[in-house]
């Protein structure tokens, strides 16, 4: 990059970044990345009750997990998520049905905790307000059978959430979000289409009920406009985690026919990075992207296909600048027809959280995709 064009980029960071900060603020708080294996993983790894030693969650593969409980009967895999209900919810591989039981049994106890937090006398007032939130929060993950694949209390909190029936479903999707999800967040009533649940949702009617739905907040995610959503810290921490979930889906599931990627915003970073292979995805959809940490669509394993939807006109991530410099900005636009992902439309979407509203052009594209269509 010669002279010129260096200061140009830097010139058009600087404009982009005074006017999104001018209409959002700069967020000053950085996140630390909620990484490694679940909760409770040192007394599961100590665990001898079986007379079996029991897969590592730190180092056991999604398909070293599936082959273990396959060699359980049903009692003893009910006994070990009754004993670790945070690991066996969060263990990539592990039966479905086996880890929404076992996040129900963790949700109930996280409940119980906070509700306990809520009136002791040695903590503060906002102590008690923030644990009755924490309560509230996961006695409506336990309303009405809702199937919790991932539930994570640690930092912000973390949660995945399955619409449909992920053993009988002829196709899979994953929706990774983008700024501002966690647990409290993850299917907020307000601007529900910018939530992973929101937009689960939406895509799981879109598709006739055919194709099951993963609402993935399995990461930790920035908070506001700042350092975090402009570096890839936090993505690459996310990439990780989301390769994972995509390998116990694909044990879990059929593996002729693994998920479809859904990305928005700082979520297609986290998807660019990841760099998915055939086995662990069918295709990327990448919608409101700020880049994905790539160059261009080459960079992917060219046997999972790309598509990029057409930015609307009122998204404010079009403000954003399409660089990648001295560690700030993502990289090139993947709208672009030099970056060589397919193109959808948009037509019908408003905003930057838009794209999964009922009746838009988006979200047609996105079941037809989500149908292998």
């Amino acid at each position: 990059m010669d002279k010129f064009r260096v200061r140009r980029a830097i010139a058009a960071t600087a404009v982009a970044l005074a006017a999104v900060l001018g209409a959002g603020g700069w967020a000053a708080d950085t996140q630390h990345a909620v990484t490694g294996p679940p909760p409770g993983s040192a007394a599961w790894t100590a665990d001898t009750t079986l007379g079996l030693r029991l897969p590592d969650p730190a180092t056991a593969t999604p398909a070293e997990v599936a082959s273990f409980f396959e060699a359980l009967t049903p009692a003893q895999r009910d006994a070990l998520a009754v004993r670790h209900p945070l690991v066996v919810g969060n263990l990539d591989g592990a039966p479905v049905q086996l880890r929404y039981r076992a996040n129900a049994l963790a949700l109930a106890e996280e409940r119980d905790r906070e509700l306990a937090r809520a009136t002791d006398p040695a903590l503060t007032p906002q102590d008690h307000t923030a644990a009755r939130t924490r309560a509230e929060r996961y006695r409506t993950l336990l309303d009405g059978g809702r199937q919790i694949l991932a539930f994570d209390p640690r930092g912000r909190g973390q949660v995945a959430e399955v619409y449909g029936d992920l053993a009988t479903a002829r196709r899979t999707a994953v929706v990774v979000p983008g700024s501002d999800i966690d647990l409290l967040s993850f299917d907020r009533a307000a601007d529900p289409y910018g939530t992973p649940a929101g937009m689960a949702k939406s895509l799981h009617e879109a598709t006739g009920r055919q194709t099951a739905v993963v609402a993935w907040a399995g990461y930790t995610t920035p908070v506001g406009v700042g350092p975090d959503a402009a570096t890839e810290n936090l993505a690459r921490a996310g990439a990780g985690r989301l390769a994972r979930l995509l390998d116990g889906l694909a044990v879990s599931t059929r593996p002729e026919s693994p998920a479809t990627l859904f990305c928005h915003s700082y979520g297609s970073v986290v998807c660019g990075l990841t760099r998915p292979g055939p086995a662990q995805a069918s295709g990327v959809v990448v919608l409101g992207s700020p880049g994905m940490g790539i160059g261009s669509a080459a960079d992917l394993d060219p046997r999972v296909p790309l598509w990029a939807t057409a930015r609307n006109g009122s998204d404010w991530i079009g403000n954003v600048p399409n660089v990648s410099l001295f560690g700030l900005g993502h990289g090139a636009d993947p709208t672009a027809p030099e970056f060589g992902a397919r193109p959808l439309p948009s037509t019908g979407s408003h905003g930057h959280t838009g794209y999964f509203a009922p009746g838009t052009a988006s979200l047609a594209a996105y079941a037809a995709v989500a149908l292998g269509r």
